[in-house]
C-alpha cells in the first residue's frame, strides 16, 4: 500500500523534476558535490531533499551526463542497462553515486523491478498448485502466448467453475492491494479485454483490495484476496442431482 501511495506522489511530481532548468540544477549540484567529497552519497542525499525516488534522480543526472560526453541523447535501453549495471557507466564516481541510488529505492529501479517479478512470480506458482490440488484442467498464459494470444489472464479454466454463484472461465493473480487507481487501471487494459475473449472470471488480490470495487459480479468480475474454498465444479453438480 505505501509503494502505491509513494509511487502516486511520485507522478503527481514527476514534471517538475524533469524541466530543463531542474535536471541542469541537480547535475551541476551532483558535480559540485562529488567535487567536494566523491565517497559520500550525493545523488541519494539530493533525492531524498527534493522528494523525489533515488533512482529516477539518478536516471536524470545518468542521462545528462552521458548527453555531455556523447554529445547525443542516449537510449532509453542504455540508460536502462546502465542501471541495471552501474559497472557499464564509464566514470566509477557516477556509477558508484547510481548505485547507492539503486540500493537505496523502495520503490523504485531495476532492484525493485526484480522483487516485484519474483513476487508476482511465487504467487501465480502458488495458484497454480492450488488449481491442481482441485484438480481443475487450465490453460497457462505461456501456453496462450504461444498460440498467439497477447492479452491473457494468468490461467483458462478448459471447464467453467462456480464461486459464490457466478460462473468462472479464468483467474488472473495479482500480487499486490487493489486500490481504487490500480483497479480502474487494470479493468481497462486488462480485466475488460479478458472479459470480452474469454467470458466472467476471478481476480485475486493476494495482499487485500477495496471492498467497494467488487462491483463488476453481475457483469462478470468477480474480486477475492484468496483461492476460493467453495468452488463448484460441473461434477459436483451433477453428483448433487
Amino acid at each position: 500500500i505505501f509503494s502505491q501511495e509513494y509511487q502516486k506522489q511520485i507522478k503527481r511530481t514527476h514534471a517538475k523534476h524533469h524541466t530543463a532548468e531542474a535536471i541542469e540544477t541537480y547535475y551541476q549540484r551532483y558535480l559540485n558535490g562529488v567535487m567536494k567529497n566523491a565517497a559520500a552519497p550525493v545523488l541519494l542525499d539530493l533525492a531524498n531533499e527534493v522528494d523525489f525516488a533515488p533512482s529516477l534522480m539518478a536516471r536524470i543526472v545518468l542521462e545528462r551526463f552521458l548527453q555531455e560526453k556523447e554529445q547525443a541523447i542516449p537510449s532509453k535501453t542504455l540508460i536502462n542497462s546502465m542501471l541495471r549495471d552501474p559497472s557499464q557507466i564509464p566514470d566509477g564516481v557516477l556509477a558508484n553515486q547510481v548505485y547507492q541510488c539503486t540500493v537505496n529505492d523502495c520503490c523504485y529501479g531495476p532492484l525493485v523491478d526484480c522483487i516485484k517479478h519474483a513476487i508476482g512470480h511465487e504467487h501465480e506458482v502458488l495458484l497454480r498448485e492450488m488449481l491442481l490440488e482441485k484438480n481443475l484442467s487450465f490453460i497457462a498464459e505461456d501456453q496462450l502466448r504461444a498460440k498467439g494470444y497477447d492479452k491473457t489472464p494468468d490461467f483458462i479454466l478448459e471447464v467453467p467453475v462456480a464461486v459464490e454463484g457466478h460462473i468462472i472461465h479464468w483467474i488472473e493473480s495479482k500480487a499486490s492491494f487493489g486500490d481504487e487507481s490500480s483497479h480502474q487501471a487494470y479493468l481497462q487494459d486488462q480485466f475488460w479485454s479478458y472479459w470480452n475473449r474469454f467470458g466472467p472470471g476471478l481476480v485475486i488480490y493476494w495482499y487485500g483490495f477495496i471492498e467497494e470495487l467488487d462491483c463488476h459480479r453481475e457483469r462478470g468480475i468477480l474480486l477475492k484476496d484468496c483461492f476460493p474454498t467453495d468452488i463448484v465444479t460441473l461434477r459436483h453438480s451433477m453428483a448433487q442431482r
